[in-house]
């Protein structure tokens, strides 16, 4: 598989365990480069990962000696790779959620639309946790309210491709988005720039423990920083909105 000089994988991991190799196996046989961000885990999951780098140059590995969150992850990949030359980044969780196979067709979509933010609108299967789902429905509902729009199909599914110069500037916009709240944060925040938006199906799965699932996502802290995101969302929208129906209008 030729190596992409544009586009790369970038997977941010934190205390993923076993799983974390198997995800960046699944994403190797699909994509040429990948980048993996270490987030300062102490689980031991970057060794085999590590191991791996030495022997495949497919991939990289970005090491952060403090935990800082998923989207101050994202931010180190997208420093480097804009340095080393990248335009765009796909994101993907460390925890096998996201669809490896999807990878091509994404990264083929934004090759075909280079200024687009390429969007997962999740397909759920019947193991989704309800409370999840619902907490989603309303995010979705919000967000819209946000962008004056159906633009982003869904604000906290992060298999994404980003283009990475507009994503740069979105988190240099704030000193937010740097945790559970990066991916609907930029996403906002990228369209009130006027970076379109596609959207495309993506499976999404929920592995339960025994199948190595992991996640850090915690019920009432996180949604509570949900809830402080949007009211600091909605609290911008009085010079946001003439910005974007400015924009439409001269569309």
């Amino acid at each position: 598989m030729t190596a992409s000089s544009t586009h790369l994988v970038l997977i941010p991991s934190y205390n993923t365990g076993p799983r974390l190799i198997e995800t960046v196996e699944e994403a190797l046989a699909q994509w040429n480069p990948v980048w993996v961000v270490i987030d300062g885990s102490t689980d031991g999951s970057e060794r085999a990962v590590q191991d791996l780098a030495q022997r495949d140059p497919r991939l990289h590995v970005i090491r952060r000696s403090q935990n800082g969150g998923k989207g101050a992850a994202v931010a180190t990949g997208v420093q480097e790779a804009l340095a080393r030359g990248f335009t765009h980044i796909l994101t993907m969780d460390s925890d096998g959620q996201h669809p490896a196979d999807h990878i091509p067709p994404f990264m083929a979509t934004s090759q075909a639309q280079p200024k687009a933010l390429v969007l997962g609108l999740p397909v759920f299967g019947p193991e989704v946790p309800l409370e999840r789902l619902y907490g989603r429905k309303i995010s979705v509902g919000i967000t819209r309210f946000e962008v004056l729009g159906p633009g982003i199909g869904d604000p906290l599914f992060g298999f994404r491709v980003y283009p990475a110069a507009p994503l740069k500037r979105a988190l240099d916009s704030t000193r937010r988005a740097r945790g559970f709240d990066f991916d609907p944060e930029v996403a906002v925040r990228m369209v009130w720039a006027g970076v379109p938006t596609i959207n495309l199906p993506a499976p999404c799965r929920y592995l339960s423990k025994s199948e190595g699932g992991i996640s850090h996502f915690r019920y009432l802290r996180d949604n509570l920083k949900l809830v402080w995101l949007h009211l600091r969302l909605v609290g911008q929208l009085p010079w946001r909105w003439p910005q974007i129906l400015h924009r439409r209008i001269e569309v």
